[in-house]
């Protein structure tokens, strides 16, 4: 039964999609550029924030070890 669902959710999915396209026409691909564009942005800042959370951990972690030394 789970599996009939998903490939319901994904045929609406789909559907809606050949609608979209179908009223847009020419503009689709500059709306589908403009998703992916933010999409990768959101998920690139995100990349980014995780990044500095991990080197500032590590900083913090180093700093005792740094000062036990001296």
């Amino acid at each position: 039964m789970r599996t009939f669902l998903y490939f319901l959710l994904y045929m609406v999915i789909a559907v809606a999609v050949i609608f979209l396209a179908a009223v847009l026409g020419a503009h689709g691909a500059w709306y589908f550029a403009w998703l992916v564009g933010t999409a990768m942005i959101v998920l690139i800042s995100a990349a980014g924030g995780a990044l500095l959370d991990t080197q500032e951990e590590h900083a913090a972690q180093q700093a005792p070890a740094e000062r036990d030394r001296s």
